[in-house]
């Protein structure tokens, strides 16, 4: 499933592609798209409409237009947009809309499992509904590791599973949870409330470090993503932890190890993130005062 670093590297090629268009014509091939409405009636309310932004809250595309309206993207597991210049779309048999600009381009939606939605919103109704489904940015000023700790206190789950939960911060998901946690250190079957302040400043900097790695990348290609213009990202090439099972760890030599967390395949280095908080020995704490006098 595209997370934040695939959905923010769409929105960086769709926006300048989208915002001053207007939506010439509008067709919506598959049902599921924006269902409980009728295809036909969204594509007509769509037509016409001018762009004003193209923004992302977690892993949701925002096209907000002139009139107020937003239109909200969710790409799901397999979704994924094309732009073309008017006639050079290719065939596609998984292409589910195509929307034609006033520029005379086309960008066309494709899904091979249908997944994804689209949902048109009326002014002010964007941020109720948004603020409902997710947390805070994660990559904004007001994720801190303080944040993060309110968001993690008094949760028994693993922390990789309370990370999952879009509510508890916008766009995460298995691929950068599980680099974010190798990048802290942090066990993922650890209970999320267990973790002290020095784990979550840890994590607070792993999380911000493994989804501007993911963007700088422009994302993970693992099999059905792409980029508007059809190109596929390359952070698959540089995971630390993620899908790389028996691999050694890129720290310590160790073998990658595979688990489940959440009913999700879940990849750590059992040496570098141990399931148990390591402990100083008595030999390696620092003495106390009254010791460190005493041996003057």
């Amino acid at each position: 499933m595209p997370e934040l670093p695939e959905v923010e590297s769409v929105r960086r090629q769709l926006e300048p592609a989208l915002v001053g268009r207007r939506f010439e014509s509008v067709e919506i091939a598959d049902s599921r798209l924006v269902r409980p409405y009728e295809p036909a009636e969204v594509a007509a309310e769509l037509e016409g409409e001018r762009v004003a932004a193209v923004a992302r809250r977690g892993k949701y595309l925002v096209v907000r237009f002139e009139s107020g309206r937003v239109l909200l993207i969710h790409l799901r597991m397999t979704g994924s947009f094309r732009h073309a210049p008017d006639g050079l779309l290719q065939d596609d048999p998984h292409r589910r809309a195509v929307v034609r600009l006033d520029d005379g381009s086309d960008v066309a939606y494709r899904d091979v499992r249908r997944f994804g939605t689209w949902l048109l919103l009326e002014p002010g109704e964007d941020e109720p509904y948004l603020t409902a489904k997710v947390g805070v940015e994660p990559l904004e000023a007001l994720f801190t590791a303080a944040h993060l700790g309110e968001r993690l206190a008094g949760r028994r789950a693993p922390v990789k599973a309370a990370l999952l939960d879009q509510r508890t911060l916008a766009g995460m998901g298995n691929i950068y949870v599980d680099e974010a946690l190798w990048r802290a250190r942090v066990n993922p079957l650890r209970p999320a409330e267990s973790l002290d302040r020095d784990e979550l400043r840890r994590l607070h900097r792993g999380i911000r470090a493994a989804l501007e790695h993911g963007i700088a990348r422009q994302g993970s290609t693992l099999r059905d993503y792409r980029l508007p213009d059809g190109e596929g990202g390359t952070m698959q090439d540089e995971f630390r932890a993620y899908g790389r099972e028996g691999e050694p760890c890129d720290r310590c030599g160790t073998p990658i190890a595979k688990t489940r967390v959440a009913g999700r395949g879940t990849w750590f280095c059992p040496a570098c993130q141990p399931q148990r908080p390591q402990v100083a020995t008595s030999s390696s704490r620092r003495p106390s005062r009254s010791r460190r006098q005493s041996s003057v």
